[in-house]
């Protein structure tokens, strides 16, 4: 187990916890490495957050960053390498398969790709009774199955059809009601609108907002883009190649980000607006490619495409600390605030 604090004071890496909060979800120090031939994929590096109930995390950075294994890792699928997950003050990492079963009803997941994520052999009313099957729940299953349909949307009379028959959309609303069947405490959703047309992506984002204040939701929300989570999110933890780079409530970070990651992602955001200018003080996108999480880079991860990176990036690993109240960064030479706060 640990240490999670030292003479009253956070240990090192997990300054951004919060000591006084009671989380329903609290992750510390989570590392997930996968084996290869000839090395290590470092997926996810020391990486440590807390949801209290009701709160949405935005969990967010570049395809590849790591943000879906932590999201997998949470749910111990897999298992994490080494690290601490406590829900509801139980650690799971330590669980056994059969205690896991027993705790996994209220920690549920929604994935990317709505249509492969649901067996195209099976009726949708099975897909979505089945977790009720799981929990030997027998009692009125076809009036809760169908209850839930209409919440998500979707006219009772769909559970008699096959996904293929739905749009990617609707395959969602299926989705998000059999995650919700056995009314779970948290919900991550693992980029659970980047596979829709736009036209749908606020329709999905909506319903999640409608069912956590409906269920009293607890969620992560992972996503790839920035402008996604803008509104979802009540606080915003930014990863890159397996590191959390900075976390702040949601306003402050789109308001005055200070690590130049951060920055970067928030500067690639197109405006619907071709008269309008970049905000004063982001730089430009981001160049380049995310290097090899097998050989990550010594010292700050995004060294070689940070313009802002100097010798002591190469030679010492930044530690997450307070640029503003609430708002950690892991930079050794974080950006300015604007002037104007």
């Amino acid at each position: 187990m640990n240490e999670t604090v030292m003479d009253g004071a956070p240990a090192p890496g997990i300054a951004h916890l919060r000591l006084e909060a009671d989380p329903l979800l609290r992750v510390e120090h989570l590392v997930v490495e996968f084996p290869i031939a000839g090395g290590r994929v470092h997926a996810v590096s020391d990486v440590s957050f807390d949801v209290v109930a009701g709160e949405t995390l935005g969990l967010v950075g570049e395809s590849g960053c790591g943000k879906s294994t932590t999201g997998r890792a949470v749910l111990q699928l897999p298992r994490p390498s080494s690290g601490s997950v406590r829900f509801e003050g139980t650690e799971l990492t330590s669980l056994s398969g059969t205690e896991l079963r027993r705790v996994r009803p209220r920690l549920q997941m929604i994935f990317q790709d709505p249509i492969s994520s649901l067996n195209p052999r099976r009726r949708v009313f099975d897909i979505v009774a089945e977790p009720l099957a799981i929990a030997g729940v027998k009692d009125a299953v076809r009036h809760r199955v169908n209850a839930m349909l209409e919440q998500v949307g979707l006219d009772p009379d769909a559970g008699e059809r096959r996904p293929h028959q739905f749009s990617g959309g609707q395959c969602q609303r299926i989705s998000i009601a059999r995650a919700l069947m056995l009314d779970p405490k948290v919900l991550i959703c693992d980029e659970p609108v980047s596979a829709l047309d736009v036209s749908v992506q606020a329709q999905i984002l909506n319903l999640l907002e409608d069912m956590k204040a409906r269920y009293g939701l607890t969620m992560v929300f992972i996503a790839h883009d920035l402008a996604v989570v803008k509104n979802i999110s009540d606080r915003v933890a930014v990863m890159y190649l397996g590191k959390l780079c900075e976390l702040a409530p949601a306003d402050d970070l789109y308001r005055a980000p200070r690590h130049p990651y951060t920055a970067a992602l928030l500067s690639s955001i197109p405006v619907p607006d071709p008269a309008a200018s970049k905000p004063a003080g982001l730089p430009e996108a981001l160049a380049g490619e995310i290097p090899s999480p097998v050989m990550p880079p010594s010292g700050c991860r995004f060294r070689t495409r940070c313009p802002r990176a100097q010798s002591r990036c190469a030679d010492v690993e930044p530690a997450m600390r307070e640029m503003a109240p609430g708002q950690f960064a892991a930079c050794h030479f974080p950006l300015d605030p604007p002037t104007a706060l």
